[in-house]
């Protein structure tokens, strides 16, 4: 259902607001560059620190703006399942193609709570579910057990892998049937030669097509052009994780003038050294 670049999505703000504008000109310049699906309020979307009237009123606006030209598959996680399924449920009526749901954090829920929650949310919002496996956020991590047990619960449909571990996309892919996304940019081309559909891309806000053509190379089965188109722009994918994410990706985005440098608390602006390596990058590339 789900394959190819899928943009994780920045959220613009403007004087501590969400910039609606920004927002539609994001939304405009990714589907201008063919990506295959737009991923608004998952963790690039600093959604941990939007208002939940926010949060649903970006999805909202993305799908307006996505028109049905892609799909819109909205980050509805939280670490309360009653809270994950009304957001989901609310992605679901305004028209969303698909929910991301990143592991429950905080509470670290054990193996049976962690297929409990996406099994309630996955059941009652009806709506293709993508889990997203992102320990290093959350604190715990799904099973491959656990995710091959959730792969047989009706809506749920595919995985962001984000462990850091390629052996555990293996393990899916040779264990049941889901599509596996990359969750890391760097790690797309080892992830799609194992079984990976695609990625939901960092990068991609600012080299959407850059990063869809590696995509589009493995789905066709040309691994010597994908290879290639990683090397490519590999160091882009390493500066974009400098810092936290999405402080780099929003900083370029900022330089390209394409949103504010603008974060919300405890998000926050770059160190001078690390900018600096950031700009020196962007220049290799010539996005400055």
């Amino acid at each position: 259902m789900f394959s190819g670049t899928l943009v994780a999505l920045v959220t613009p703000f403007n004087d501590s607001q969400v910039d609606w504008q920004k927002l539609d000109e994001l939304v405009d310049f990714q589907l201008a560059a063919g990506t295959n699906g737009i991923v608004p309020m998952g963790t690039t979307g600093e959604s941990p620190t939007l208002t939940h009237p926010e949060h649903e009123r970006v999805i909202e606006a993305v799908v307006k703006r996505v028109g049905g030209k892609v799909p819109v598959v909205a980050g509805t996680g939280s670490n309360s399942t009653s809270e994950a399924v009304r957001l989901t449920t609310f992605a679901r009526k305004v028209g969303a193609d698909g929910a991301l749901l990143v592991n429950p954090y905080y509470n670290k829920p054990t193996q049976q709570g962690l297929y409990e929650h996406f099994k309630a949310v996955a059941e009652e919002a009806d709506i293709p579910v993508v889990l997203y496996n992102i320990p290093g956020r959350c604190g715990v991590a799904l099973s491959v057990e656990t995710i091959c047990r959730l792969a047989e619960v009706k809506n749920i449909v595919g995985i962001k892998e984000a462990t850091g571990v390629l052996d555990v996309s293996s393990e899916i892919a040779a264990s049941c049937d889901l599509t596996i996304l990359s969750g890391d940019d760097s790690l797309t081309l080892p992830i799609m030669a194992v079984g990976g559909k695609g990625v939901i891309s960092v990068a991609a806000n600012i080299v959407p097509r850059e990063v869809g053509k590696l995509t589009s190379a493995m789905l066709a089965g040309d691994i010597e052009k994908a290879t290639a188109q990683h090397q490519k722009i590999f160091k882009l994918f390493k500066a974009m994780f400098i810092e936290t994410n999405p402080i780099p990706v929003k900083t370029a985005l900022a330089l390209m003038g394409k949103c504010r440098e603008e974060f919300r608390l405890p998000m926050c602006p770059m160190s001078p050294a690390n900018r600096e390596k950031l700009i020196e990058v962007l220049k290799q590339y010539g996005l400055v």
